[in-house]
C-alpha cells in the first residue's frame, strides 16, 4: 500500500514538472519577441522631414537701404507677387516702368522688411521735403533723426513715389525714355539725383534681371518678353549717361552735391566719407554756413 502511495506521488511530481515547462518556454519566447520588437524599433531610421519636397535655392543677401536688412530670394519673390499689380497700374497711369518701380521697392524697403517699410509703410525712402503735409517719422539716415514720409498703407507709398517722380522737374528727362527701357531709367535715376550711390543703377538692373521684372513691363506694353539668362555674361549697355543730351551733366555731376533742407557740413561730410575741414577746403569755405540749393564739391 505504501509503495502505491509513493509511486502515485512520483507520477504527480513528474506531471507537475512537465506541465510547468511550457509556461516557462512561453515566457521566454514572449521576452524574445519583445526584445526583437524593441530592437527593430530602435534600428528603424526616422523618416526624413520634407523628403517629398524638392529643395529650393533660397539664397540670402543683405540689402542696405535706409536700414540694413537681411532677406532671402523667396522673400523678394513674395514681395514682387504682392506689389506687381500696383506697379503695372502705375506704369499705365504715370509712364514709369513697372520693373523700375518694383526694383526700387525691393532696394529701398529691403523687400518690405526694412525699418521704414515696417514702421511707416514707406517703400521708397522718400523724405518729407517742404511740400509734405502728411504724417512723418524720424529715422537715422544721412544724418540723425531725419524726417521721412509715413503712409497709412503701402499702396499709398507706391502712388506717392509715382507722383514724386512726375512732379519734380529734376526727373523730367526720365519720361523721354521708352516706357520699358529699364536700363536707361535705372541710370537716369542716378544721374538725376535720386540716389548718391554710384552702384545704384547696377543694383536696380540686377534685381530686374534676376527676378524677371521686365516681364511686367511687357505685359503693359504688349511686347513679347524674353527672359534674361543671368548666368551668361551681360552685354554692355549702349546707353551712356554722360553722352545723353537729355541730361545736364553739369547740373547732376556725381562729384557735386546739392544741399538739402536739414543738411550740415558734418552730415554731408559723413555721407561722403570726408572730414569737415576737407569739405571746406574743396569748396573754399571760411565757415560752416551753407544754404539750401548750394552745390558743393564732394569728390
Amino acid at each position: 500500500m505504501i509503495k502505491k502511495i509513493v509511486l502515485l506521488l512520483v507520477i504527480l511530481a513528474l506531471a507537475s514538472c512537465s506541465s510547468s515547462k511550457p509556461a516557462i518556454a512561453t515566457t521566454k519566447k514572449a521576452a524574445a519577441v519583445q526584445t526583437r520588437t524593441a530592437s527593430t524599433k530602435r534600428s528603424t531610421p526616422a523618416k526624413p522631414i520634407g523628403k517629398n519636397y524638392p529643395s529650393t535655392n533660397n539664397t540670402t543677401e543683405v540689402i542696405q537701404s535706409t536700414s540694413k536688412t537681411v532677406v532671402t530670394s523667396d522673400l523678394i519673390n513674395n514681395y514682387v507677387l504682392q506689389y506687381k499689380e500696383i506697379a503695372m497700374g502705375n506704369m499705365k497711369t504715370y509712364g514709369i516702368p513697372a520693373s523700375i518701380i518694383l526694383a526700387q521697392g525691393i532696394l529701398e524697403s529691403g523687400a518690405g522688411r526694412g525699418d521704414l517699410a515696417v514702421d511707416a509703410n514707406n517703400h521708397f525712402g522718400i523724405k518729407c521735403h517742404n511740400d509734405w503735409l502728411g504724417e512723418s517719422v524720424r529715422h537715422d539716415d544721412d544724418s540723425a533723426q531725419e524726417c521721412f514720409r509715413k503712409y497709412p498703407q503701402a499702396s499709398e507709398s507706391y502712388r506717392d513715389h509715382a507722383l514724386f517722380l512726375v512732379g519734380k522737374k529734376r526727373y523730367a528727362s526720365l519720361f523721354t525714355y521708352e516706357k520699358d527701357d529699364y536700363k536707361a531709367w535705372a541710370k537716369g535715376l542716378r544721374a538725376c539725383g535720386y540716389a548718391t550711390d554710384p552702384k545704384y543703377p547696377d543694383k536696380l538692373i540686377s534685381y530686374i534681371e534676376r527676378y524677371n521684372l521686365h516681364q511686367y513691363d511687357c505685359q503693359v506694353t504688349g511686347r513679347n518678353y524674353v527672359p534674361i539668362n543671368t548666368s551668361a555674361q551681360p552685354k554692355k549697355s549702349s546707353y551712356d549717361v554722360a553722352s545723353d543730351p537729355k541730361i545736364n551733366m553739369d547740373q547732376y555731376d556725381p562729384n557735386m552735391y546739392e544741399v538739402q533742407k536739414g543738411d550740415t557740413l558734418y552730415s554731408i561730410s559723413k555721407k561722403f566719407n570726408l572730414l569737415v575741414e576737407d569739405l571746406k577746403r574743396k569748396n573754399n569755405l571760411t565757415d560752416n554756413a551753407i544754404s539750401i540749393g548750394q552745390r558743393l564739391k564732394v569728390k
